[in-house]
């Protein structure tokens, strides 16, 4: 199974993903940020700049693809259910992704957590977050995706309990 955590910087995604890791056996935490982490620090910046004009690493293709990849070499190696927190706004992107995961596995569900601009950047600022920083700069181009676009089943992290949010995800993948 590949349980997807779509949402904007600060919704609560890693703290969703690390809860639901305590309550859904055989599972392991795949964070496809970490694959733009590599490819940022790998690739000649006159690429990055031909590819990724705006400096985000999910312009590269290669991001799509290693991020279908790697979740494909996880599951095949270690026969776990992924659990995938990941901030995606454009639908091409999150199509290509969610394609991509339900033919490795057609047990994939993808969830968009959603908050307010005001609580996302409270969330933001309590964990650290430098105000104006690329967090912050995303927050709107992120709610106005989810609200165009099909990001799959959407939860209102507002005002529920992190557990509750967990127990909701269950009973649906379930």
């Amino acid at each position: 199974m590949i349980v997807m955590i779509n949402g904007a910087f600060g919704v609560g995604k890693t703290t969703i993903a690390n809860e639901l890791l305590k309550k859904l056996d055989n599972s392991m935490l795949y964070d496809p940020e970490e694959v733009g982490f590599m490819l940022r620090s790998i690739i000649p910046d006159p690429i990055k700049k031909q590819e990724a004009k705006s400096g985000d690493f999910q312009d590269l293709h290669l991001w799509r693809t290693l991020t279908v990849s790697v979740a494909e070499q996880l599951i095949n190696t270690y026969k776990m259910n992924l659990i995938v927190p990941m901030t995606i706004r454009n639908p091409d992107y999150f199509i290509h992704i969610f394609n991509g995961f339900k033919q490795l596995d057609k047990d994939t569900h993808p969830f968009c957590l959603t908050a307010s601009k005001d609580t996302i950047f409270q969330r933001l600022r309590e964990r650290g977050e430098e105000e104006g920083n690329w967090c912050f700069q995303q927050t709107e181009k992120c709610l106005k995706a989810y609200e165009d676009y099909d990001f799959g089943e959407y939860i209102d992290t507002e005002h529920i309990e992190i557990p509750d949010i967990a127990d909701r995800i269950l009973s649906i993948i379930k």
